[in-house]
């Protein structure tokens, strides 16, 4: 927990910032970085439709921002990503490089999640930094957000 806030709290603001996605036409998944005091640093939803970036993705925009608010540089020592759906490798590969040290999310996504689905990116002993993983946290309103824009498309 961060700071003694609810995990169901931490992606329910992830939830908030998911559902502005879909205005630019991106699929609606959200991130939000807290402090190890449970301050929130920083929150994005997925923008690569409408910056026209393949990184954009929800968890990498929302760690680079934190980065930037934090004050520790890069390093998000103590704090928690709070993001809809499993990241994939790539934001697996970017929460591990910020030393992000919990990663807390609502649906598991079979085809390319990367903490714990089809890879286990975040947990390979190989890596210098292993964050703490929570998935399944308000599984269903995170996997009906994501089915409900895919249903509309």
């Amino acid at each position: 927990m961060t700071a003694h806030v609810p995990d169901e709290t931490l992606v329910e603001a992830a939830l908030e910032v998911a559902a502005l996605a879909p205005r630019t036409g991106d699929i609606p998944i959200g991130a939000v970085v807290y402090a190890p005091d449970g301050a929130e640093l920083a929150r994005a939803c997925n923008a690569r439709e409408a910056l026209g970036d393949p990184t954009a993705h929800a968890e990498v925009l929302a760690l680079r921002a934190a980065a930037a608010a934090y004050g520790d540089g890069w390093r998000l020592t103590g704090c928690t990503l709070a993001v809809t759906v499993e990241p994939c490798t790539m934001c697996a590969g970017a929460l591990v490089l910020a030393r992000v040290s919990r990663v807390v999310f609502g649906a598991w996504e079979p085809r390319t999640g990367a903490v714990g689905s089809l890879w286990d990116v975040v947990r390979d002993r190989r890596l210098n930094h292993r964050p703490e993983v929570v998935g399944g946290v308000l599984e269903d309103r995170c996997a009906a957000l994501m089915e409900s824009f895919f249903a509309d498309m």
